[in-house]
């Protein structure tokens, strides 16, 4: 074994060219430059197929109205699991065919990875065999992708969510390999909404990530002309604009709409994306859509479901529900297109400022 020395807590092996002391001999060694350790950034795809809701990418890929599904609470923040529940299940018998667990509209921002895994897990255990469950398990950081993603599969998530790293953006070919880290995994949908992340992802990179057999397609903010582009490709596109859906659908080829007023309207939503061209529905709904989104998503939904009577009127901070005014027109809006299409049965109120839990810890 060679001799190691220790000059003033600094290890050094053969190749040092120091002496231990004055007038000894110098052993000359070829100095060699450290190897850095380097793990493969190998995922294969989940072997798993016992899982009992383990689905194909063809089936993702022909789902036509997806909710992002509202995540309610109780008073000291927690999940209200029980109003969840009924949330679903008013989903499955309106006609929706999957749910986003855990996305902007169900504040995923705000859950830690446990709650996150956990609501996923619960999803499918209760209502998988009946609505497809599509986890959004996406981050800036690829770390936390690749962990999320995992687990939400081994829950049984028949499908992940993921948005391009925001806030800390990336280069191009830094997007090409974040979403190359997760895409083995499972069947997945691409989400680009450049109004929250700051960055779009560009037509290359989305023709180049098609090639994967796991890449189901993807939520589209941006508008007509990139649907047209990505369907005249072949790609599967979702409208993540409820006030274009109905034209991206019938006009322009998309497969269907990734919706927030389906939370609401699951039944008229699902009559915009399966009956054919039907403007006047489209023009009925637009006023109820443009309230929903004269703050930022998922204020007014929110604000909405507590008015309805559906969810506890609950916020987990910093969002905050509609002012007074807001909370009046909303009723209007319901009373004008029929309480009979939204979801619950009780009768909408306007509900006070007091009326309100704003948590900040839970």
């Amino acid at each position: 074994m060679d001799a190691v020395t220790s000059y003033g807590g600094v290890f050094l092996g053969e190749s040092t060219v120091l002496s231990p002391r004055r007038g000894a001999s110098r052993r000359i060694a070829r100095w060699k430059s450290p190897q850095v350790a380097v793990i493969p950034n190998v995922h294969l795809p989940m072997r798993s197929y016992e899982v009992k809701n383990r689905t194909k990418t063809e089936d993702i890929k022909a789902l036509r109205l997806i909710t992002a599904i509202k995540t309610p609470y109780l008073p000291d923040g927690r999940f209200d699991l029980e109003a969840y529940d009924d949330l679903i299940n008013m989903q499955i018998v309106q006609g929706a065919e999957a749910v986003i667990v855990g996305g902007t509209t169900g504040e995923g921002q705000l859950m830690s990875w446990d709650e996150h895994i956990m609501l996923i897990g619960h999803t499918v255990n209760c209502f998988g065999a009946s609505i497809k469950v599509i986890g959004n398990t996406g981050s800036n950081s690829t770390r936390e992708a690749i962990h999320a993603t995992e687990q939400g599969f081994a829950v049984g998530m028949h499908a992940a969510l993921h948005i391009n790293p925001y806030y800390g953006k990336t280069s191009i070919n830094g997007m090409i390999s974040h979403f190359e880290s997760i895409l083995p995994m499972g069947p997945t949908i691409l989400y680009n909404v450049p109004s929250r992340t700051g960055q779009d992802i560009p037509p290359g990179v989305v023709q180049s990530l098609a090639k994967s057999p796991n890449f189901a397609g993807i939520k589209e903010c941006v508008g007509h002309d990139r649907v047209k582009q990505y369907t005249s490709g072949g790609i599967v596109v979702w409208s993540g604009n409820d006030d274009e859906c109905h034209d991206s659908r019938w006009n322009f080829g998309a497969t269907g709409v990734i919706s927030v007023t389906s939370n609401l309207v699951p039944g008229l939503m699902r009559e915009l994306m399966f009956s054919g061209k039907y403007p006047s529905l489209n023009l009925k709904l637009l006023p109820l859509i443009k309230w929903l989104f004269d703050e930022p998503n998922p204020i007014a939904l929110n604000t909405a479901l507590a008015q309805l009577g559906v969810v506890r009127p609950v916020f987990r901070l910093p969002y905050v529900p509609l002012p007074h005014p807001k909370r009046v027109q909303f009723v209007k809006i319901v009373q004008e297109l029929g309480r009979e299409h939204f979801v619950g049965d009780k009768e909408v109120q306007v509900l006070d400022d007091n009326d309100f839990f704003l948590v900040g810890r839970y």
